[in-house]
C-alpha cells in the first residue's frame, strides 16, 4: 500500500523483482483478488522453478488482471477500472459485509456508552483510493519517481465506494484514520486526493500517518527499519492509545491486517502486488 499504500516506499518494484508472483496453480486465486503472494512466484512444491512450465506467463498474467478490472482506455490513453467489473462486484461484496458489520458494532458502542471512542482504520492504495490507472500507465513497474510525478498531478479513483462506506462510519459515530506506507513527503498529494474524492473526513496530521524515515515517531521502537507489520500495527497501537477502540482495520495486503489492535479486518482484493 510505500505501499506507497501500494506506494509504500521500497515496496513496489518491476513486476517480476518487484512484487513476488504466483505460480501456475494460483494464477485463478490471484486474479480474484484473494492470491497471498504476487504474480510469477514459483508454485508451493519447488520455491525454485525446474522448469518454465511452473512459471505463468507474464502477458497473460496481466491480460487477466485487465479483465478482472474491467480495463476501460479513454481516449487519450488512460485506464480505468470498469464499475461492472469482477473487481468491482467483488469489492461490493466485501463492502456489504463491512456496513452490515460497522452498523450493529457501532450501534452496540453507543448502547453501552464505553469511554474509548470507536473508530476505523483504513490503508491507502488500493484500498481507499485506487491504483489501476497508474499500474498500466507503468506497465506495472514502479518506481519512486514515477510514483512521485503520478501523485503530485493526478487524482486516483476512489475504490468502488469505498468513500461512501467511510463518510457513513464516521456520521454513525466512528472516528477515521488512514495508515499508509506513502512517505511522508506524499502527505500533501494524498490528502488532496482523498479529499477531492470524497472522503468527506477529518485529514490532518492526527488522523493520516504516512511513513516517516527521516524522523520517526517515538511510538515506534523499530524506529526507521520498522516492517510493514510493524509500522501499522505500532501505528494502531498508538491511536488506541490515544483512547480509541478500533472496531474495524481495512486494508489490501495482509501485512495491512496483521499485528493485531483492531476487533476485525476487512481484506480488499488487489491481485496486482504483493508486500509482506
Amino acid at each position: 500500500m510505500p505501499r506507497p499504500d501500494r506506494f509504500r516506499s521500497g515496496r513496489l518494484r518491476p513486476v517480476l523483482s518487484r512484487r513476488a508472483r504466483l505460480g501456475a496453480a494460483t494464477v485463478a486465486a490471484l486474479v480474484a483478488g484473494t492470491a497471498v503472494f504476487g504474480v510469477g512466484q514459483a508454485t508451493a512444491e519447488h520455491s525454485v522453478p525446474r522448469t518454465d512450465k511452473e512459471i505463468p506467463n507474464l502477458t497473460q498474467v496481466q491480460d487477466k488482471i485487465k479483465a478482472y478490472y474491467g480495463d476501460t482506455v479513454t481516449a487519450d490513453g488512460e485506464h480505468y477500472a470498469s464499475p461492472h467489473s469482477n473487481y468491482a462486484r467483488q469489492v461490493r461484496g466485501i463492502e456489504a459485509k463491512a456496513r452490515t458489520y460497522l452498523d450493529k458494532a457501532l450501534a452496540r458502542q453507543a448502547r453501552a456508552g464505553k469511554k474509548a471512542k470507536p473508530a476505523i482504520v483504513l490503508d491507502m492504495d488500493d484500498t481507499t483510493l485506487l491504483t489501476y490507472n497508474y499500474e498500466l500507465q507503468v506497465g506495472f513497474a514502479f518506481t519512486p519517481q514515477s510514483q512521485d510525478k503520478y501523485l503530485e498531478h493526478t487524482d486516483m479513483d476512489p475504490v468502488f465506494g469505498m468513500n461512501r462506506l467511510v463518510d457513513r462510519a464516521r456520521d454513525k459515530g466512528a472516528e477515521v484514520f488512514f495508515i499508509t506506507g506513502r512517505k511522508e513527503a506524499q502527505r500533501d498529494w494524498s490528502v488532496r486526493n482523498l479529499k477531492n474524492v470524497g472522503y468527506d473526513v477529518p485529514l490532518d496530521r492526527t488522523h493520516v500517518y504516512l511513513k516517516d524515515k527521516e524522523h520517526p515517531p517515538a511510538y515506534l521502537p523499530c524506529g526507521a527499519t520498522c516492517t510493514t507489520v510493524e509500522y501499522k500495527s505500532g501505528t494502531r497501537k498508538h491511536i488506541e492509545s490515544l483512547g480509541y477502540d478500533i472496531v474495524a482495520n481495512f486494508g489490501d495486503q495482509y501485512s495491512d491486517l496483521q499485528g493485531g489492535y483492531a476487533n476485525r479486518t476487512f481484506k480488499l482484493p488487489n491481485p496486482m502486488y504483493y508486500l509482506p
